[in-house]
């Protein structure tokens, strides 16, 4: 059932297909999921031994459930500790959710602008653009560039990842207000797939 979500979250259609019948919809949606580390979520809890054997590879067994295709679609994967009493008394962070919401909204004024610019009016975001007009917006600086090609290599990224990470530094830099996307950029929509590349590796 997961999986069924692999076509939607590629092109923002659905198929289906009924005897002699084929039809399709629009499905274009933000996909939001949580999962627990293990099968009793206590596996990066200071001090804990787990009873099933060695810690990384029971997380291993239990996250890669969801098939290597399917997380190959997902941008953004983020590790969340728990929440612990001390972190509950911190002030709140300087940058509220209004501000960030300002930010969003100007970096999507300016995705709409380029991708108007440039013939494609029913294009709206960067998750939106073909692959062919990717390369051409998203062209990294030259420390960005080495960056891309040696993790490439390293995590073995397939073409699907590769593109993908573009779509996230180009997002990145619109959020900072860069024309180019940087070598820091690039560092931070990498480290979002390093989770998950490291733990299909360890499976």
């Amino acid at each position: 059932m997961l999986d069924s979500l692999r076509q939607p979250l590629e092109n923002g259609e659905v198929a289906v297909s009924r005897a002699n019948h084929r039809v399709t919809y629009p499905a274009r949606f933000m996909l939001v999921a949580a999962m627990n580390p293990c099968r009793c979520g206590h596996a990066y809890e200071p001090g804990y031994s787990c009873k099933r054997g060695r810690i990384d590879r029971c997380t291993s067994d239990y996250q890669t459930r969801i098939s290597g295709p399917l997380m190959d679609r997902i941008d953004l994967r983020i590790e969340v500790p728990a929440v612990t009493a001390a972190d509950l008394i911190l002030p709140p962070p300087a940058e509220g959710s209004a501000e960030v919401a300002a930010r969003v909204a100007a970096a999507r004024d300016v995705q709409m602008a380029r991708y108007a610019a440039a013939g494609l009016p029913h294009i709206r975001t960067n998750a939106e653009a073909p692959a062919s007009v990717l390369e051409e917006i998203a062209q990294p600086d030259a420390q960005g560039q080495k960056l891309l090609r040696d993790a490439a290599e390293t995590m073995r990224l397939s073409a699907r990842g590769y593109h993908r990470v573009l779509r996230v530094a180009r997002t990145l830099a619109d959020l900072d207000g860069a024309g180019k996307i940087g070598r820091l950029h690039l560092a931070e929509a990498l480290s979002y797939r390093a989770l998950a590349e490291d733990l299909r590796r360890a499976a």
